[in-house]
Protein backbone atom coordinates (compact mmCIF):
# COMPACT_ATOMS: atom_id res chain seq x y z
CA UNK A 1 0.00 0.00 0.00
CA UNK A 2 1.06 3.43 -0.92
CA UNK A 3 1.04 6.52 1.43
CA UNK A 4 -0.51 9.30 -0.84
CA UNK A 5 -2.60 12.08 -0.70
CA UNK A 6 -4.89 14.16 -3.24
CA UNK A 7 -5.33 18.09 -2.73
CA UNK A 8 -8.56 19.59 -3.59
CA UNK A 9 -12.24 17.62 -2.96
CA UNK A 10 -13.27 18.69 -6.40
CA UNK A 11 -15.42 16.18 -8.73
CA UNK A 12 -11.82 14.95 -10.09
CA UNK A 13 -9.79 14.96 -6.97
CA UNK A 14 -12.76 12.74 -5.69
CA UNK A 15 -12.34 10.52 -8.63
CA UNK A 16 -8.70 10.06 -8.04
CA UNK A 17 -9.58 9.67 -4.58
CA UNK A 18 -11.41 6.09 -5.62
CA UNK A 19 -8.43 5.38 -8.28
CA UNK A 20 -5.65 5.42 -6.10
CA UNK A 21 -7.48 3.51 -3.44
CA UNK A 22 -8.30 0.84 -6.15
CA UNK A 23 -4.96 0.55 -7.31
CA UNK A 24 -3.41 -0.16 -3.87
CA UNK A 25 -3.02 3.04 -2.00
CA UNK A 26 -4.27 5.03 1.15
CA UNK A 27 -5.63 8.06 0.81
CA UNK A 28 -5.28 11.46 2.60
CA UNK A 29 -8.35 13.70 0.79
CA UNK A 30 -7.69 17.24 1.49
CA UNK A 31 -10.87 18.95 2.22
CA UNK A 32 -11.11 22.57 1.40
CA UNK A 33 -14.64 23.57 3.29
CA UNK A 34 -14.70 21.52 6.93
CA UNK A 35 -18.44 21.31 6.97
CA UNK A 36 -17.72 18.92 3.56
CA UNK A 37 -14.90 17.30 4.81
CA UNK A 38 -16.95 16.23 8.23
CA UNK A 39 -19.65 15.20 5.64
CA UNK A 40 -17.76 12.78 3.77
CA UNK A 41 -16.07 11.57 7.51
CA UNK A 42 -19.62 10.66 8.46
CA UNK A 43 -20.92 9.10 4.99
CA UNK A 44 -18.44 8.98 2.78
CA UNK A 45 -19.96 10.84 0.54
CA UNK A 46 -19.18 14.14 -1.45
CA UNK A 47 -22.14 15.64 -1.67
CA UNK A 48 -21.31 18.62 -3.11
CA UNK A 49 -19.04 17.71 -5.46
CA UNK A 50 -19.97 13.79 -6.12
CA UNK A 51 -23.24 12.91 -4.75
CA UNK A 52 -24.65 9.93 -4.81
CA UNK A 53 -21.45 8.24 -4.79
CA UNK A 54 -19.42 6.14 -1.58
CA UNK A 55 -15.79 6.67 -1.20
CA UNK A 56 -13.59 3.71 -0.65
CA UNK A 57 -12.62 3.35 2.86
CA UNK A 58 -9.41 3.84 2.15
CA UNK A 59 -9.88 7.19 1.66
CA UNK A 60 -9.39 9.60 5.07
CA UNK A 61 -10.82 13.33 4.60
CA UNK A 62 -8.50 16.16 6.29
CA UNK A 63 -9.06 19.96 6.35
CA UNK A 64 -5.79 20.31 7.35
CA UNK A 65 -3.26 20.59 4.46
CA UNK A 66 -0.25 19.93 6.31
CA UNK A 67 -1.81 16.93 7.55
CA UNK A 68 -2.72 15.59 4.33
CA UNK A 69 0.43 16.16 2.58
CA UNK A 70 3.52 15.33 5.59
CA UNK A 71 5.31 11.74 4.54
CA UNK A 72 3.57 10.86 1.27
CA UNK A 73 4.91 9.13 -1.74
CA UNK A 74 2.54 11.10 -3.94
CA UNK A 75 0.83 13.76 -3.83
CA UNK A 76 -2.29 14.71 -6.48
CA UNK A 77 -3.10 18.57 -6.76
CA UNK A 78 -6.45 19.00 -8.20
CA UNK A 79 -7.18 21.97 -7.25
CA UNK A 80 -8.65 24.81 -9.50
CA UNK A 81 -5.94 26.46 -11.34
CA UNK A 82 -6.47 30.13 -9.95
CA UNK A 83 -5.71 28.66 -6.03
CA UNK A 84 -2.93 26.34 -7.18
CA UNK A 85 -0.18 29.00 -6.04
CA UNK A 86 -1.72 29.72 -3.05
CA UNK A 87 -2.58 26.09 -1.96
CA UNK A 88 1.15 24.78 -3.34
CA UNK A 89 2.89 27.53 -1.30
CA UNK A 90 1.22 26.35 1.91
CA UNK A 91 1.63 23.07 1.77
CA UNK A 92 5.73 23.12 0.01
CA UNK A 93 7.38 22.86 3.31
CA UNK A 94 5.63 19.97 4.62
CA UNK A 95 5.91 18.13 1.49
CA UNK A 96 8.94 15.14 1.44
CA UNK A 97 11.70 15.77 -0.99
CA UNK A 98 11.62 12.59 -2.62
CA UNK A 99 7.51 12.81 -3.12
CA UNK A 100 6.06 12.48 -6.69
CA UNK A 101 4.26 15.76 -6.98
CA UNK A 102 1.40 14.85 -10.14
CA UNK A 103 -0.44 18.02 -11.09
CA UNK A 104 -4.24 17.51 -12.63
CA UNK A 105 -5.50 21.05 -12.70
CA UNK A 106 -5.46 22.50 -16.18
CA UNK A 107 -5.37 25.88 -17.46
CA UNK A 108 -2.57 28.90 -17.64
CA UNK A 109 -2.01 31.15 -14.88
CA UNK A 110 -3.67 34.52 -15.68
CA UNK A 111 -1.42 37.12 -14.27
CA UNK A 112 1.92 35.40 -15.10
CA UNK A 113 0.80 33.42 -18.21
CA UNK A 114 2.91 30.47 -16.74
CA UNK A 115 1.95 26.81 -17.25
CA UNK A 116 1.06 24.55 -13.98
CA UNK A 117 4.49 23.21 -14.66
CA UNK A 118 6.11 26.87 -14.02
CA UNK A 119 4.24 27.89 -11.38
CA UNK A 120 4.90 24.39 -9.42
CA UNK A 121 8.90 25.06 -10.16
CA UNK A 122 8.76 28.73 -8.90
CA UNK A 123 7.15 27.51 -5.62
CA UNK A 124 8.54 23.87 -4.38
CA UNK A 125 11.85 23.51 -3.68
CA UNK A 126 14.54 22.59 -6.44
CA UNK A 127 14.88 19.00 -5.01
CA UNK A 128 11.03 18.13 -6.48
CA UNK A 129 11.47 19.92 -9.60
CA UNK A 130 12.40 16.56 -10.78
CA UNK A 131 9.61 14.64 -9.36
CA UNK A 132 7.23 16.85 -11.31
CA UNK A 133 3.99 14.96 -13.31
CA UNK A 134 1.31 15.58 -14.92
CA UNK A 135 -2.04 14.19 -16.16
CA UNK A 136 -4.51 15.11 -18.98
CA UNK A 137 -6.98 13.09 -21.39
CA UNK A 138 -10.81 12.53 -21.79
CA UNK A 139 -11.94 12.05 -18.14
CA UNK A 140 -15.15 12.88 -16.68
CA UNK A 141 -15.19 12.47 -13.58
CA UNK A 142 -18.49 11.26 -12.46
CA UNK A 143 -18.01 8.51 -15.66
CA UNK A 144 -14.73 7.82 -13.68
CA UNK A 145 -16.72 7.46 -10.29
CA UNK A 146 -18.65 4.89 -12.60
CA UNK A 147 -16.08 2.69 -13.51
CA UNK A 148 -16.62 3.36 -17.19
CA UNK A 149 -13.38 2.57 -19.35
CA UNK A 150 -11.22 5.75 -19.26
CA UNK A 151 -7.77 6.47 -20.61
CA UNK A 152 -5.25 9.44 -20.53
CA UNK A 153 -1.68 10.25 -20.44
CA UNK A 154 1.00 11.06 -18.05
CA UNK A 155 3.56 13.53 -18.49
CA UNK A 156 6.63 13.62 -16.97
CA UNK A 157 10.57 15.00 -18.03
CA UNK A 158 11.48 11.84 -17.02
CA UNK A 159 9.68 8.60 -18.55
CA UNK A 160 10.85 6.69 -15.71
CA UNK A 161 8.48 8.75 -13.51
CA UNK A 162 5.67 8.77 -15.25
CA UNK A 163 5.70 5.34 -15.16
CA UNK A 164 6.12 4.94 -11.65
CA UNK A 165 2.83 7.28 -11.81
CA UNK A 166 1.03 5.07 -14.72
CA UNK A 167 2.08 2.31 -12.28
CA UNK A 168 0.01 4.32 -8.69
CA UNK A 169 -3.16 4.79 -11.19
CA UNK A 170 -4.05 2.19 -13.36
CA UNK A 171 -6.80 0.32 -12.23
CA UNK A 172 -8.95 -1.97 -14.57
CA UNK A 173 -11.14 0.67 -15.53
CA UNK A 174 -8.67 3.61 -15.49
CA UNK A 175 -5.48 3.05 -17.93
CA UNK A 176 -2.35 5.23 -18.21
CA UNK A 177 -0.11 6.21 -21.32
CA UNK A 178 3.24 8.12 -21.02
CA UNK A 179 5.14 10.68 -22.67
CA UNK A 180 7.83 13.26 -21.61
CA UNK A 181 5.74 15.83 -23.73
CA UNK A 182 5.13 17.94 -20.45
CA UNK A 183 4.37 21.48 -22.40
CA UNK A 184 2.48 19.62 -24.64
CA UNK A 185 0.02 17.89 -22.31
CA UNK A 186 -0.15 21.16 -20.41
CA UNK A 187 -0.97 23.35 -23.22
CA UNK A 188 -4.05 21.14 -24.62
CA UNK A 189 -5.37 20.53 -21.31
CA UNK A 190 -5.91 24.38 -21.16
CA UNK A 191 -7.07 25.47 -24.52
CA UNK A 192 -9.57 22.49 -24.69
CA UNK A 193 -11.33 24.70 -22.11
CA UNK A 194 -11.24 27.90 -24.09
CA UNK A 195 -12.60 25.52 -27.30
CA UNK A 196 -15.97 23.69 -25.25
CA UNK A 197 -16.49 27.36 -24.49
CA UNK A 198 -16.53 28.16 -28.52
CA UNK A 199 -18.65 24.97 -29.17
CA UNK A 200 -20.97 25.68 -26.51
CA UNK A 201 -21.95 28.93 -27.95
CA UNK A 202 -22.25 27.30 -31.48
CA UNK A 203 -24.79 24.64 -29.94
CA UNK A 204 -26.83 27.35 -27.97
CA UNK A 205 -26.54 29.53 -31.01
CA UNK A 206 -28.84 26.53 -32.52
CA UNK A 207 -26.17 25.05 -35.58
CA UNK A 208 -25.71 21.64 -36.38
CA UNK A 209 -22.75 19.01 -36.59
CA UNK A 210 -21.29 20.99 -39.46
CA UNK A 211 -20.52 23.67 -37.46
CA UNK A 212 -19.43 21.60 -34.16
CA UNK A 213 -17.10 19.50 -36.57
CA UNK A 214 -15.32 22.56 -37.93
CA UNK A 215 -15.23 24.26 -34.68
CA UNK A 216 -13.49 21.30 -32.84
CA UNK A 217 -10.99 20.96 -36.30
CA UNK A 218 -10.14 24.55 -36.34
CA UNK A 219 -9.44 24.66 -32.63
CA UNK A 220 -7.25 21.79 -32.78
CA UNK A 221 -5.00 23.96 -34.70
CA UNK A 222 -5.20 26.65 -33.03
CA UNK A 223 -4.24 24.38 -29.85
CA UNK A 224 -1.36 23.00 -31.76
CA UNK A 225 -0.29 26.08 -33.16
CA UNK A 226 0.75 27.67 -29.47
CA UNK A 227 1.78 24.03 -28.20
CA UNK A 228 4.48 24.01 -31.20
CA UNK A 229 5.47 27.94 -30.85
CA UNK A 230 6.29 27.19 -26.65
CA UNK A 231 8.11 23.85 -27.69
CA UNK A 232 5.46 20.83 -27.62
CA UNK A 233 5.59 17.98 -29.88
CA UNK A 234 3.04 18.19 -32.49
CA UNK A 235 2.25 14.63 -32.07
CA UNK A 236 1.11 15.04 -28.66
CA UNK A 237 -2.06 16.94 -29.84
CA UNK A 238 -3.36 13.96 -32.00
CA UNK A 239 -3.30 12.20 -29.14
CA UNK A 240 -5.00 11.73 -25.85
CA UNK A 241 -4.06 15.30 -24.43
CA UNK A 242 -4.72 16.82 -27.62
CA UNK A 243 -7.51 15.64 -29.69
CA UNK A 244 -9.29 13.27 -27.20
CA UNK A 245 -9.64 15.75 -24.58
CA UNK A 246 -11.16 18.64 -27.04
CA UNK A 247 -13.47 16.17 -28.53
CA UNK A 248 -14.57 15.20 -25.24
CA UNK A 249 -15.33 18.72 -23.55
CA UNK A 250 -16.79 20.19 -26.64
CA UNK A 251 -19.38 17.53 -27.23
CA UNK A 252 -20.20 15.88 -23.18
CA UNK A 253 -23.04 17.11 -21.96
CA UNK A 254 -21.05 16.94 -18.39
CA UNK A 255 -18.24 19.66 -19.40
CA UNK A 256 -18.76 22.40 -17.49
CA UNK A 257 -17.07 24.64 -20.07
CA UNK A 258 -19.44 23.67 -22.89
CA UNK A 259 -22.35 24.59 -20.71
CA UNK A 260 -20.88 27.99 -20.01
CA UNK A 261 -20.94 28.80 -23.75
CA UNK A 262 -24.53 26.64 -24.35
CA UNK A 263 -25.94 29.10 -21.78
CA UNK A 264 -23.99 32.23 -23.49
CA UNK A 265 -25.33 30.98 -26.78
CA UNK A 266 -28.89 31.19 -25.49
CA UNK A 267 -28.77 34.21 -24.65
CA UNK A 268 -27.72 34.34 -20.65
CA UNK A 269 -25.06 36.25 -19.38
CA UNK A 270 -22.14 34.70 -17.93
CA UNK A 271 -22.77 35.90 -14.35
CA UNK A 272 -26.09 34.58 -14.60
CA UNK A 273 -24.79 31.10 -15.75
CA UNK A 274 -21.89 31.22 -12.96
CA UNK A 275 -23.90 31.57 -10.39
CA UNK A 276 -25.68 28.47 -10.66
CA UNK A 277 -22.37 26.45 -10.80
CA UNK A 278 -21.09 25.07 -7.66
CA UNK A 279 -17.97 23.66 -9.35
CA UNK A 280 -15.11 26.26 -11.30
CA UNK A 281 -15.35 26.25 -14.98
CA UNK A 282 -11.79 26.45 -15.79
CA UNK A 283 -12.14 28.02 -19.77
CA UNK A 284 -13.71 31.49 -18.25
CA UNK A 285 -10.23 32.75 -16.66
CA UNK A 286 -7.84 30.62 -18.99
CA UNK A 287 -9.32 32.16 -22.02
CA UNK A 288 -7.96 35.63 -20.62
CA UNK A 289 -4.80 33.89 -19.90
CA UNK A 290 -4.32 31.47 -23.71
CA UNK A 291 -5.51 35.11 -25.64
CA UNK A 292 -2.62 37.07 -23.68
CA UNK A 293 -0.33 34.15 -24.28
CA UNK A 294 -0.89 34.25 -28.48
CA UNK A 295 -0.98 37.98 -28.41
CA UNK A 296 2.71 37.73 -26.56
CA UNK A 297 3.94 34.47 -28.48
CA UNK A 298 2.40 36.16 -31.97
CA UNK A 299 0.03 32.99 -32.62
CA UNK A 300 -2.54 33.73 -34.64
CA UNK A 301 -5.61 31.63 -32.80
CA UNK A 302 -9.44 33.52 -34.06
CA UNK A 303 -11.03 31.22 -32.15
CA UNK A 304 -9.70 32.00 -28.99
CA UNK A 305 -9.84 36.23 -29.54
CA UNK A 306 -13.81 35.44 -30.42
CA UNK A 307 -14.28 33.74 -27.34
CA UNK A 308 -12.13 36.46 -25.06
CA UNK A 309 -14.43 39.06 -26.72
CA UNK A 310 -17.71 37.38 -25.62
CA UNK A 311 -16.75 37.26 -22.42
CA UNK A 312 -14.80 40.46 -21.31
CA UNK A 313 -15.62 42.66 -24.78
CA UNK A 314 -19.16 42.62 -24.36
CA UNK A 315 -19.00 40.71 -28.02
CA UNK A 316 -22.23 39.02 -29.28
CA UNK A 317 -22.05 35.28 -29.99
CA UNK A 318 -24.06 36.30 -33.63
CA UNK A 319 -21.31 38.96 -34.30
CA UNK A 320 -18.01 36.77 -32.95
CA UNK A 321 -19.71 33.54 -35.55
CA UNK A 322 -19.95 36.26 -38.23
CA UNK A 323 -16.08 37.69 -37.60
CA UNK A 324 -14.96 34.02 -37.81
CA UNK A 325 -16.45 33.40 -40.91
CA UNK A 326 -15.61 36.27 -42.72
CA UNK A 327 -11.62 36.36 -42.21
CA UNK A 328 -9.56 36.46 -45.13
CA UNK A 329 -9.59 33.22 -47.09
CA UNK A 330 -6.57 31.21 -46.34
CA UNK A 331 -4.32 27.68 -46.93
CA UNK A 332 -5.89 25.20 -44.44
CA UNK A 333 -2.02 24.12 -43.39
CA UNK A 334 0.89 26.16 -42.94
Amino acid sequence: MRNTAVIGAGAFGTALSQILVEAGSRVSLWVREPELCETIRETRENDLFMPGFKLPEGVTPTCHLNEAVAGRELIVVAVPTAFLRDVMAEAAHAISHDCIVLTVSKGIEVDSGLTMADVQREILPLPLHRNLAFLSGPSFAREIMLRHPTTVAAAAQDLGLARRVQDALTTPYFRLYTTNDVIGVEVGGAVKNVMAIAAGIVDGLGFGHNTRGALITRGLAEMSRLGVRMGANPLTFAGLAGVGDLVLTCTGDLSRNRQVGLALGQGKTLEEHLADMNQVAEGVRTTRSVYALSQQLGVDMPIVEQVHKILYEDQSPKEALVDLMQRTPKQELG
